[in-house]
């Protein structure tokens, strides 16, 4: 299993939003790229990055942010956040990420994702963000019918590189991961998952390790309030070696 930090971008600033909510920001710095050349120090070799503007205004409003990262960080980047067309994965690719992460797309607008999907083969991976089991889209702001499961299935014959799956009502509380969520998506969905929401403390590494096949899990909050050391959390993850 991989651990991977986040940056989550907005206005330019390293933030973090407790559930989504733009009116509950905590901003941790003014300098993005300083805080991936920190995660890179501390042995990550992927970095999970959000452009929180472009997901609700599907534009690259963190451009100059998002590219000081990509410079500063000899690491992995991934991208989420406003990625909606095959032109705004090639201009993320330009940037220097090496994978893109659509979100509301996949829910909203399945052929425009599988066009990406089919037009950069294993460097497009998906976002699937659930409240109580259901799809949230839109930066969270609507939430569907349909549950996190089915729709992670439908994209199976597209082959993503992988799927975020993140838990709405604890992402950003530091409240522990929803492990029966994140174990029943790895077992039902055949594409690689990736945990993403409430990590708080070394025991939820420890827990989630223990989920057999799952890829990675994301944490940001719990690694910038100093509840968890990136470096030890690595360290007892295992292999960081995700190529």
């Amino acid at each position: 299993m991989i651990v991977i930090p986040a940056i989550d971008l907005h206005e330019g600033k390293v933030v973090r939003l407790k559930k989504g909510a733009f009116d509950d920001v905590t901003c941790y710095s003014s300098v993005p790229a300083d805080v991936a050349k920190a995660f890179q120090d501390a042995g990550a070799e992927r970095i999970h990055v959000v452009d929180l503007d472009g997901s609700i205004k599907g534009e690259g409003v963190n451009v100059p942010a998002i590219e000081s990262i990509c410079a500063a960080a000899g690491v992995e980047v991934e991208l989420g956040g406003g990625i909606r067309t095959v032109r705004d994965a090639r201009r993320a690719f330009e940037l220097g990420v090496q994978y893109v992460i659509l979100g509301t797309i996949t829910a909203e607008a399945p052929e425009a994702a599988r066009e990406i999907l089919a037009a950069f083969p294993g460097r497009v991976g998906i976002g699937i963000d659930a409240l109580k089991g259901r799809v949230a889209t839109r930066g969270w702001k609507k939430i569907t019918d349909k549950t996190a499961v089915a729709l992670a299935r439908e994209y199976e014959p597209s082959s993503p590189a992988f799927v975020v799956y993140t838990d709405i009502d604890r992402d950003g509380m530091l409240t522990g991961p929803n492990i029966e969520a994140t174990r029943e998506m790895v077992e039902q969905v055949a594409i690689p998952v990736v945990a993403s929401g409430g990590v708080s403390c070394m025991d939820d590494i420890i827990a989630l390790k223990a989920i057999p096949g799952l890829m990675g899990v994301i944490t940001g909050k719990a690694v910038y309030e100093g509840k968890i050391d990136l470096r030890a959390a690595i360290a007892q993850s295992g292999t960081q070696n995700i190529r």
